[in-house]
């Protein structure tokens, strides 16, 4: 009878945890959301970027938590802890530094293994720079995609920035102005935005063309974390070919036109994107 009475302790302890993903707060500390807090207060553990981090945000909220390191550097050997940790019927909640795990961020490798396990994933929604950055550039979001951090090779870059969708990117100031160069000179009148410090007292987002961009962070490096939002790139209309549209345009420079104004109208009237025609005008070897 006393063995009998025991048996349900062990058994509970053996049913399958689960993984809860987290979001935190991408700057305001206030963005938590009430299920995240409830979330971290409910797990036996949580697995992080930086321990240091993310206890400032638990002591703000008063969560006591146990915290392990969940970083690039150890995700394998951790991750595979964790399961072991879940399988013995432990809540383990993900977090990192700031914004949604696994977005440039640590957390791939273990929600795998997870899936892998059989285990459940279970994931909150919350910030994100991400969503944040694309809905305050004020470019069309109907269809977008995410490259998290730019390439640095120039032959990779321009692929990227080729992209006809929008387009949102993660950037370090010390290579954004370089970037913005880039696109002026392959696209100079394609809309962008430079969002910087976003939810965080000095936030601020600055909208214009690529060259207005280039030409406005050339002149001082941004401090502190940019997404740059690049707008969608001119599509040509089916068909259109730019060799006619070029002449028509080389004749109205010919009569006096600027050449962009002329290109923009040209562009109108036949569906060859004003950008591609002023680059043909101004590089006609490419």
């Amino acid at each position: 009878m006393t063995g009998t009475a025991r048996d349900p302790e062990p058994a509970a302890r053996a049913a399958p945890g689960r993984l809860v993903v987290c979001p935190t707060p991408i700057g305001n500390l206030e963005d938590v959301t009430l299920r995240v807090l409830a979330a971290l207060r409910d797990a036996d553990l949580i697995a992080c970027e930086d321990t240091r981090r993310t206890r400032v945000l638990l002591d703000r909220y008063g969560v006591g938590a146990k915290l392990v390191s969940y970083h690039e550097h150890n995700e394998r050997e951790r991750a595979a802890e964790l399961v072991t940790r879940m399988r013995e019927g432990r809540v383990v909640a993900l977090v990192s530094d700031a914004g949604m795990p696994l977005v440039s961020d640590p957390g791939f490798v273990l929600v795998q293994a997870c899936v892998a396990a059989g285990l459940a994933v279970e994931v909150l929604p919350g910030p994100s720079a991400v969503l944040s950055a694309l809905v305050a550039s004020a470019l069309p979001a109907d269809r977008w995609r995410f490259v998290g951090f730019l390439p640095r090779r120039r032959s990779d870059l321009e692929r990227v920035l080729s992209a006809p969708d929008t387009l949102v990117a993660f950037e370090s100031p010390r290579r954004l102005a370089s970037t913005l160069a880039v696109l002026a000179e392959l696209h100079p009148d394609r809309q962008a935005a430079v969002c910087r410090e976003l939810t965080k007292v000095h936030e601020e987002v600055v909208r214009g063309s690529a060259t207005e961009l280039a030409e406005r962070f050339a002149a001082r490096e941004p401090r502190g974390e940019v997404v740059l939002v690049v707008g969608p790139a001119e599509a040509r209309a089916p068909g259109a070919d730019i060799a006619p549209a070029l002449d028509a345009l080389r004749r109205l420079i010919d009569a006096g036109a600027k050449p962009r104004p002329a290109a923009a109208v040209v562009a109108e009237l036949t569906g060859v994107g004003a950008n591609a025609l002023y680059r043909a005008l101004t590089r006609p070897g490419d």
